[in-house]
């Protein structure tokens, strides 16, 4: 079920506004209520027809690693006991409450296939529709489009293979050994659940911090909010210094190793078998791609981009009227995490009410 508020009809699309967001996720959604606090005339435009699809289509048993303490958006503290760790069902149902609770503007099953410039103003087309915006927020995500090594197409089909975006329970995996192919939080955490129906091999690259889910009591992200990490600026050479991976939360690797075989990190394929850096070669029924994501902006005019083809701005905020929300590490390494996008989205949102208020 979709927000009351949301509507999923083209005629009640307006032709001319002040502002579109594109995307009604954890960022559209923050940044959509600074607008509607600021008085800007604006829309949320989303392709999914529900809210919160990013978050059903994941995995099935998928839990948060952060407590629900640190789970909400401005101005909304997300249910339930704050010391909890929600399950990722709750997410959708949250997204619902907190676009009635501020009546936000959303238009579902609208894709934005492109956006281009004229003059002061931005045409922004879906399948349906053209609108015409003096400023555009992009808030679509840090993770669009899911990323497979090139080897990949060289296993035979009879070698199954998915990304991890596409998986949802043990049920879809055939009987046999599965490599899993990455070792940050999600592959750690989809091999465990595996280990117990089927033999698995984690194969992971370069190591990575972890971080225990409670420290004396608390949740690790009270500390990285306390101590300031997350709100740290990620422009600065401290930040830079400081720019690790992100950590493992919450997985005991020593335990998970009981269940699980680690393998090196993939460098090729050579015929049915993986291959990895050391040399050693590994046979298996299933690969699970757990490689991460990657933006697409080819729906942004390439005038709209930079001459490396990524989108131009200032911790979000865009010259010409062109702004981000949601992105990686855009201005802290809380940028696109559920319960820390608010501050960047707050920051954003001010950006554009003081431009429309300046008449740009």
């Amino acid at each position: 079920m979709s927000s009351p508020n949301a509507s999923s009809g083209s005629s009640a699309l307006p032709h001319d506004i002040d502002v579109v967001v594109i995307g009604a996720g954890q960022a559209g959604l923050a940044v959509g209520r600074t607008l509607r606090q600021a008085g800007v005339d604006f829309v949320i435009l989303d392709a999914a027809t529900e809210l919160g699809v990013s978050w059903t289509n994941r995995w099935d048993s998928l839990q948060l690693f952060t407590s629900a303490r640190y789970c909400g958006l401005p101005g909304l503290s997300f249910p339930g006991d704050p010391d909890r760790y929600p399950m990722k069902d709750e997410v959708p149902d949250y997204f619902r409450t907190y676009a009635e609770t501020f009546a936000l503007p959303i238009h579902l099953g609208h894709r934005v296939v492109s956006v281009t410039r004229s003059g002061d103003a931005f045409t922004l087309t879906t399948p349906a529709a053209t609108i015409t915006a003096r400023q555009v927020v992009a808030a679509v995500g840090a993770f669009q489009t899911p990323v497979v090594p090139e080897c990949s197409r060289r296993l035979p089909a009879s070698v199954t293979q998915l990304h991890s975006h596409a998986y949802r329970n043990p049920g879809q995996i055939p009987a046999g050994k599965v490599a899993v192919v990455g070792s940050a939080n999600s592959g750690l955490q989809i091999a465990a659940e595996l280990s117990a129906s089927h033999e698995v091999v984690v194969c992971r690259g370069r190591k990575q911090p972890r971080l225990p889910q409670r420290i004396l009591g608390r949740d690790a992200f009270w500390w990285l909010s306390r101590s300031g990490i997350l709100r740290l600026p990620t422009n600065t050479p401290l930040a830079r210094r400081l720019a690790m991976p992100d950590p493992i939360v919450g997985t005991k690797i020593d335990e998970l190793a009981r269940s699980v075989r680690f393998a090196g990190r993939v460098v090729d394929v050579d015929g049915a078998q993986l291959v990895t850096a050391d040399g050693k070669r590994i046979d298996a029924s299933t690969v699970l791609w757990a490689t991460g994501y990657r933006n697409d902006w080819s729906w942004l005019a390439p005038e709209l981009l930079g001459a490396d083809g990524l989108p131009e701005h200032d911790a979000g905020v865009g010259a010409s009227g062109l702004h981000f929300v949601g992105l990686y590490r855009m201005r802290n390494r809380g940028s696109a995490l559920l319960g820390f996008v608010g501050r960047d989205a707050e920051h954003v949102g001010a950006a554009v009410a003081r431009r429309r208020q300046a008449g740009h």
